[in-house]
Parts: structure tokens; sequence; C-alpha cells
């Protein structure tokens, strides 16, 4: 049985190489493509899910003045909760990542490391799972 809940917030981003992107990203840091829309090069729509839960949402970047969700690739930064960053930084430099940071212990408790993807996105993998929520 399924206990974690669909992800109700979906951080999104667009790409240059949307389907190069999706690749990189379920091979160096463990997403699961979940959708892919488009045609050709084109992705129109996709999703990613990571593992313990949540996920992204990205496509492809249109050169079109009148696009509503212009977000320039590259530009996109996310903190991913991960039970072992130590092991997720060995597979993602192995795929290709720039680390930009290598696993480190935090003043707050948490191990992370940093990476771009080759759209230059910077994400930040580590233990810490924020602040206790009170009811």
């Amino acid at each position: 049985m399924n206990t974690t809940p669909p992800p109700q917030v979906w951080p999104t981003l667009r790409a240059r190489d949307a389907r190069a992107l999706i690749r990189f990203l379920v091979d160096a840091f463990g997403f699961i493509e979940t959708a892919v829309h488009g045609e050709g090069d084109r992705v129109d729509h996709a999703e990613l899910a990571w593992p313990p839960g949540g996920g992204i949402m990205l496509g492809s970047h249109r050169d079109d003045p009148d696009d509503i969700w212009a977000l320039p690739p590259g530009t996109f930064g996310a903190y991913v909760v991960t039970d072992d960053p130590d092991g997720l930084h060995d597979r993602a430099s192995k795929c290709g990542a720039t680390i930009v940071r290598a696993p480190a212990d935090t003043d707050y408790g948490s191990r992370d490391f940093a990476a771009r993807d080759p759209e230059g996105n910077l994400w930040s993998f580590g233990t810490y799972r924020g602040e206790p929520r009170t009811p």
C-alpha cells in the first residue's frame, strides 16, 4: 500500500534540450520518468517523480514572446531530500553532473552536496527534512 501523499507543489523548469535533461535527471539523480508529452525534440509537459515523494515538471524552452511560462533554462534551483547523499553524489558524478559542493555535514544537522545538471540548474541533495510542522 502506498502511503506517500501525491505532491501538491510542483517546481517547474524549462530546458533547451528537455529530452536530454530528462534522461540525465533519471540516470544521474534517480528521478523516475512518469509522463512525457510532446513531438520530436519538443517536450510540452513532463513529470518526474522523486522516489521518496514529490516531483518536478518540465518542458522545452520556447522562443515565443507570448509564452506565459517563459522560465530561462538553467536558472532553476531545488533542494531534494535523500537518505544517501554520498551514494547519490557518486552516482551523479559518474553520470557527468558538475559537482559544485562535495558531500559535507552542515551545522544544521544535514549531510549535503550540490551539483549542476547539463542545463546549468542547481540541485542540492541532503538529509535535512525541514523543521517539524506544528499542528
